[in-house]
């Protein structure tokens, strides 16, 4: 059974990043490198600062940073425990399919796609009472197309993606949990 999971995993990566081949490289490789969204985070800093109450704003500024890093260490931590290879590294693969770029560390699950759900999920949810609520689904067109990038430019398995996305999801969830309960205990001790 995990054999035929794998198997049609393979399957279906092969077919999405094939839809690609030869077209939009520039976009993809663009899409998927991570400093190309730093103008995205500032903007999630600044609704963050200006929709919060201080210092409840401060800590919600905080959160992004340890969502980040705490995300990333549990993906490292679980991608050296399973040491799947990724696909650009997979030599049954690699002559069939489009590599725009190489890493070499392992591919389950993304990180990408784990921290830009759990930053996503964090400000949706910080923000959700507020005046922008209706239009905080849109900001998931990020961390999908983002994550969708590690497939088409040949580094991630849709399983690699979909996992990242639920760990992200997870994450993001717990800490504004965690956020939400921190600053109920500074309301009560201001």
């Amino acid at each position: 059974m995990w054999e035929s999971i794998v198997q049609a995993d393979q399957d279906i990566f092969i077919w999405v990043n094939g839809l690609w081949i030869g077209k939009f490289h520039s976009f993809w490789v663009f899409v998927t490198q991570i400093e190309n969204w730093f103008l995205l985070y500032l903007f999630f800093f600044f609704l963050l600062f200006k929709k919060l109450n201080s210092p409840v704003n401060y800590i919600a500024m905080t959160a992004i940073p340890l969502v980040v890093f705490i995300t990333l260490a549990l993906t490292n931590l679980v991608k050296n425990e399973v040491e799947r290879l990724r696909p650009n590294n997979e030599p049954v693969l690699m002559d069939s399919i489009q590599i725009l770029l190489k890493p070499e560390n392992f591919s389950f699950w993304s990180g990408h796609s784990a921290v830009s759900f759990a930053v996503t999920t964090f400000v949706v949810l910080a923000l959700r009472s507020k005046d922008m609520s209706k239009w905080m689904l849109l900001f998931y067109i990020w961390p999908i197309i983002f994550a969708f990038s590690r497939i088409f430019i040949g580094v991630h398995y849709p399983a690699d993606i979909t996992v990242g996305m639920l760990v992200g999801i997870t994450s993001g969830w717990l800490f504004f949990i965690l956020f939400t309960k921190i600053s109920r205990l500074l309301q009560h001790t201001t």
